[in-house]
């Protein structure tokens, strides 16, 4: 099968990673629970992986990475940790539920929230975010690349804006993170969600928050952390503070594992294929009569992740005979991201979304551009 599904989740992972999990399991004690010295070395490898991923985000104490479930359980430590009533965020329309909803919820408890549309473009305008941002704001909450276009926002920018004003840049970087080059302290993040099973090639129920010196969570869970057990509460300490219970140390070595391959081939080498690719899909795309192709045509701006539809036949039909007929897994409907298809105008009726990664090929694209094809001709 051509896999063309990678912005839900990588399939192909590096041999490395693979090999990392299986060495893991055999010898995986509870990390901090015990003395004996499985669960130190267990502890050392989370330690290590913590470092891992601290230097590939350019993030200058690593106890400032939390391990969690993926990025949704992430990006609500940071809104839920983080908001209280009286407080105001200003998102965007391309944000996924993992943040939409989060918001919703909080609303009911009096924290606000302003969303700036993008417009069928779907680039983000950045004078309307500086006039939504209000005396009470605390937070902006932004995705780096929408799930859906892989339109990428001006992450410079937008850290810039929110330290001038004083208030906390929080960033989803769920398409991003492994595909571009991200250092927070250069671009003023002050949290960051990422997922570790989509571009930095872990499994599945993996990721992490970056929770930086000027954000100040609760803990949105208490329990065992293995430090300080004679204490009724919570221990104050970071990581701890936010790592309850049993940590999914097979998953937390298989992204160490991932960033190192990255690391190995190099950032830009895969920023620049995955710029191919999305320049690739996106004229290929265009190129076919019937097909209409949803944010900026710019593949400067963005990652290998592309929606369209073909006039005549409705997404859902659309990916099922690209699975049927044509071999290539593809993703319809509406993404987990209503308001992006509203802002493009396919609230009503979704779209397909095709997506690569490292071990996409031009000839896997080329293939699917054939049957994209051959669908519209006969639709």
């Amino acid at each position: 099968m051509i896999y063309l599904d990678n912005a839900a989740t990588t399939l192909q992972k590096p041999e490395a990673v693979y090999r990392r999990v299986a060495e893991c399991l055999p010898l995986c004690a509870n990390p901090g629970r015990s003395g004996h010295r499985l669960s130190v070395q267990t502890a050392r490898a989370v330690y290590d992986a913590r470092e891992t991923v601290a230097a590939f985000f350019g993030i200058a104490d690593a106890m400032r990475v939390v391990f969690g479930l993926n990025c949704t359980d992430a990006l609500n430590l940071a809104l839920h940790g983080g908001l209280q009533s009286g407080d105001h965020v200003v998102t965007t329309s391309v944000e996924h539920n993992s943040v939409l909803r989060p918001l919703n919820a909080l609303a009911l408890q009096g924290v606000a929230h302003t969303i700036i549309e993008t417009g069928p473009g779907g680039t983000l305008d950045m004078a309307a975010v500086a006039a939504a941002i209000r005396p009470d704001t605390k937070m902006l909450a932004v995705t780096h690349a929408s799930n859906l276009t892989g339109i990428l926002n001006p992450l410079a920018e937008l850290g810039a804006l929110c330290r001038k004003h004083g208030i906390l840049l929080l960033v989803d970087a769920a398409q991003s993170a492994g595909c571009v080059p991200i250092d927070v302290q250069a671009l003023q993040i002050d949290l960051l969600a990422v997922p570790g099973h989509k571009a930095l090639f872990g499994i599945q129920g993996t990721g992490f928050l970056y929770v930086g010196p000027r954000a100040h969570l609760r803990e949105v869970r208490q329990g065992g952390t293995g430090s300080q057990s004679s204490q009724p509460f919570q221990p104050d300490v970071l990581p701890d503070r936010y790592e309850s219970g049993t940590l999914n140390v097979p998953g937390i070595v298989s992204v160490a594992a991932g960033i190192e391959y990255i690391n190995t081939v190099g950032i830009e080498a895969v920023e620049a294929h995955d710029r191919a690719l999305a320049k690739q899909m996106l004229e290929g795309l265009a190129a076919i009569p019937g097909v209409t192709v949803y944010g900026n045509a710019d593949a400067a701006r963005r990652l290998p992740v592309v929606a369209f539809n073909i006039a005549g036949l409705p997404s859902a039909e659309t990916a099922t005979r690209l699975d049927i007929d044509y071999d290539i897994a593809a993703r319809s409907g509406f993404h987990c991201a209503p308001l992006a298809h509203r802002s493009f105008g396919t609230a009503n009726e979704g779209s397909v979304r095709i997506s690569g990664s490292w071990f996409t090929t031009r000839q896997d694209v080329e293939a699917a551009l054939r049957a994209v094809e051959a669908l519209a001709k006969k639709a």
